[in-house]
């Protein structure tokens, strides 16, 4: 696999995006200047889509929004309506997105729930609860504005499938720090990040902020002082001024969000792993003995069906070891300091993660590049932004729109 000779800006080292793939320039420009800029929609399996229907246990929802992440729209449906959620993906806060959630318990449920930044409409109903395996893929519509255009771009290159930029936090990448203190018990840790760690990508009022966040004295002001956009630090803060430790202070942050972090150290280890294995491996196609997906997205080995597609090790307690990819991914936990065992995280077991594997190249379907346009059709946890990344090569990440 070949790549471009440009060095990628700190914001992508930061997050273990080390490397393109393409040769391309990039166009430069801007994504998401204007609302509707970047449009995604959820497709679902066919069998999934077969088993709604009018009668059911459990109440399935089209959710569309805009400006607020998935799980917070799950959060206030709960708080508004009582009805507990549950989505096949996570979608980012800024983006127009259209996605599935189903009901976690059996009921009829609400029929539609009007809220000012998402819609709940109820599309029927399924025997049993939909999975992230009933999502095959998202659709991309998005706009790039400014820069030299989009004639010459070309996404028919092996392009690494990295974890994007909003899996860490693109102007504060920390979520995946936070999973590392996790791991080694380090509440104290990991609480300083959420609250004060600044950052270099972040604008100047918010590092200000976070340098006040730094100083427990400041607390009760600081508490008063933040917009309710930072809902978990108001959260953690509100424990931490009545006098609760640490670790009870962490473990108000809902739990999805706790398990994120885990996650989101998890993609920082497998993009380090990727990045390091393209530099000795040509991960454009599957050798014998590998792991490979196959078109279900079932895992076997290379040779057992066709159009099957490379997979690489995701590092969990459960981690596969027996691949080619094993002394790249030893060297990568031996730079973390951290070994697959712990992600057991045996004192706070909830957020423990197996791992898995993840496929090593990005799968783009039913492209089209126009001048100021892109669409495209990627499988289920790859992000469009990578492939963005690939087309733009934005010198400042932040800057444009990532």
């Amino acid at each position: 696999m070949t790549g471009s000779g440009r060095t990628p800006p700190p914001l992508d080292v930061a997050v273990g995006m080390g490397r393109y793939s393409t040769t391309y320039e990039g166009s430069g420009g801007r994504i998401r200047a204007q609302p509707g800029d970047f449009a995604v929609r959820e497709i679902l399996s066919d069998v999934a889509l077969r088993s709604i229907g009018g009668e059911g246990a459990y109440a399935v929802y089209e959710l569309a929004k805009e400006g607020i992440d998935t799980g917070h729209c799950i959060s206030d449906a709960y708080r508004r309506a009582h009805i507990r959620l549950k989505a096949l993906g996570l979608k980012d806060a800024a983006a127009r997105t259209t996605q599935h959630v189903c009901a976690s318990s059996r009921g009829p449920g609400i029929p539609r729930l009007d809220a000012p930044r998402y819609t709940l409409r109820r599309l029927g109903y399924v025997e049993r609860p939909l999975t992230g395996r009933s999502m095959t893929g998202n659709r991309f519509d998005i706009v790039v504005r400014g820069g030299a255009g989009l004639e010459g771009a070309s996404l028919e290159d092996s392009i690494l499938n990295y974890y994007g930029y909003q899996r860490f936090g693109s102007r504060r990448p920390v979520t995946h720090l936070v999973g590392r203190a996790i791991l080694h018990n380090d509440m104290a840790e990991a609480i300083r990040l959420i609250l004060s760690e600044t950052s270099p990508f972040d604008a100047s009022e918010s590092n200000e902020l976070r340098g006040m966040l730094a100083d427990p004295s400041r607390y009760a002001e600081c508490l008063r002082m933040l917009p309710r956009s930072m809902d978990t630090e108001r959260t953690v803060l509100r424990s931490l001024a009545d006098g609760d430790d640490h670790r009870t202070a962490f473990l108000r942050i809902p739990l999805y969000l706790r398990r994120l972090y885990v996650q989101a150290y998890q993609s920082y280890i497998f993009n380090l792993t990727l990045t390091a294995a393209s530099e000795i491996y040509d991960l454009s196609s599957p050798h014998e003995g590998d792991v490979c997906f196959d078109r279900a997205d079932r895992l076997g080995k290379c040779g057992e069906s066709e159009g099957q597609r490379l997979a690489v090790p995701m590092v969990g307690y459960a981690y596969y070891k027996k691949t080619r990819f094993h002394g790249v991914v030893s060297e990568v936990l031996d730079g973390e300091g951290v070994a697959p065992r712990d992600f057991y995280v045996r004192h706070m077991q909830e957020v423990s993660s197996e791992g898995g594997f993840r496929q090593a190249t990005l799968a783009c379907s039913d492209v089209d590049i126009l001048p100021d346009h892109i669409r495209l059709t990627l499988s289920r946890g790859s992000f469009a932004t990578v492939a963005l990344r690939e087309v733009m090569k934005p010198a400042d990440p932040v800057a444009a729109g990532f």
